[in-house]
């Protein structure tokens, strides 16, 4: 029996342990985290929709269904690709082939400090930690009797026009709007400043320009504030620094601009391509070797339709993570992978919504039951999937959350192993 190290436990890494043969495979999860999360959700973590909780999925449950896979929490060290072994913050384990499935991080584009300095929602901790951000600038706000310094408390701005920029803006446009009129009466909604940045001449360069022209009206009745053709160069101090060298003081920034590939330590810098991406044949394998193969977003396959490789979503992820299965499972590569495009979404706030889909676009409220249908069918769990529905409906309503908890970790005692 063969050992199959997979290292992540995203959409690629979860679907290849469901369809690898187990009577010819020992599969060796490696994740960080012990647990599988949902990414298009984030959003609804960081501005107060749903609880972590509700996205999330153990995976030491989800494989009491499988046979001979089990799960090793640890961050990738290295890979010695001579010796066949992945070292990782605990231990070091053998294989006969290796999956790296490992996805993607924030890309600041070597813009230093903004790691530091900003805030994201590429992680289930990033989305709590801008969560608790937000709710200390409200809190902070109401309580604060300077009207300038309360206006500087108030400024959210969010970089990049990207399907989860466009979400966590539209998050925080429906709380100014209808949260705080309701629960922080000390605040005016004047007071609030939402804005988005974007440096091309469109929202959602990815989708249609109908999708993308939709969405920027969405946006304007949520009162967000769009700037198209506007680069970040530098955020220090508080103080953001545009292409055109308009400098602006903003509390809060929040970056969804950019990712890249996760780095990994000991793999060959002539298999990492542009953004950080390893590259990868048409049947996934790593420099022409059977022993090596990368699947979803840090994988980059390039065609003649995607010149640059794929895009860094769910269904990419899947279906190589499905095509390499099949290939693994008949012990040959004879499987080529070729992306069917389902067509994409995002989602604005209540009844705003838009969706490109093969052939046709729409907006709505039909794209946005849509978008709510496919991405609850994707959840993990019959728990999860009632949950957020529960939560769903009842913000429909009532616009009311009980969820927006300001839950500031403790410092002590120290847990250094936790960043190995």
């Amino acid at each position: 029996m063969e050992r199959l190290v997979i290292i992540g436990g995203g959409f690629a890494g979860l679907n290849l342990v469901k369809r690898i043969d187990k009577d010819k495979y020992r599969v060796m999860l490696i994740d960080r985290n012990n647990f599988h999360c949902f990414p298009p959700l984030f959003y609804q973590i960081a501005s107060c929709g749903l609880a972590s909780a509700n996205i999330c999925f153990p995976l030491r449950r989800e494989f009491v269904k499988h046979r001979n896979v089990t799960y090793h929490m640890g961050h990738v060290k290295g890979i010695d690709l001579n010796a066949r072994t992945v070292t990782t913050s605990y231990e070091t384990l053998e294989y006969d082939r290796l999956v790296i499935a490992a996805g993607s991080t924030n890309n600041y584009f070597g813009m230093d400090g903004l790691y530091e300095n900003t805030f994201g929602i590429k992680t289930v901790a990033e989305a709590c930690h801008t969560r608790d951000e937000i709710l200390d600038r409200l809190e902070r706000g109401a309580l604060c009797k300077d009207p300038l310094r309360r206006k500087e408390l108030l400024s959210f701005l969010v970089v990049g026009g990207g399907p989860s920029g466009v979400e966590i803006a539209g998050a925080l446009g429906e709380m100014k709007k209808y949260i705080l009129p309701k629960e922080y009466p000390e605040i005016e909604p004047d007071d609030m400043r939402i804005t988005l940045v974007e440096g091309t001449d469109r929202l959602l360069g990815a989708m249609r320009p109908k999708s993308s022209s939709k969405a920027l009206a969405y946006l304007k009745e949520l009162m967000v504030d769009v700037r198209l053709g506007t680069s970040l160069k530098e955020y220090k101090d508080k103080y953001a620094l545009f292409a055109d060298g308009t400098r602006e003081y903003w509390e809060t920034l929040i970056w969804t601009a950019g990712v890249k590939g996760e780095p990994m330590p000991g793999l060959p810098e002539e298999y990492v391509g542009r953004g950080g991406r390893i590259i990868v044949d048409r049947y996934n394998r790593v420099g022409g070797r059977d022993d090596l193969m990368a699947i979803g977003d840090i994988a980059c396959m390039t065609s003649e339709d995607y010149p640059k490789g794929h895009p860094q979503m769910a269904q990419p992820a899947i279906q190589q993570a499905r095509n390499l299965a099949r290939n693994l499972n008949e012990g040959r590569f004879c499987h080529e992978f070729s992306y069917h495009d389902k067509g994409s979404m995002a989602t604005v706030g209540k009844n705003r919504a838009v969706a490109d889909l093969p052939g046709h676009s729409f907006s709505g409220f039909v794209a946005w039951v849509a978008w709510m249908a496919i991405h609850l069918m994707s959840l993990l769990g019959m728990r999860n999937k009632t949950t957020v529905l529960l939560n769903w409906t009842w913000n429909y309503f009532t616009y009311s959350s009980s969820l927006r908890l300001l839950l500031r970790p403790t410092k002590y005692p120290l847990r250094r192993h936790w960043g190995d």
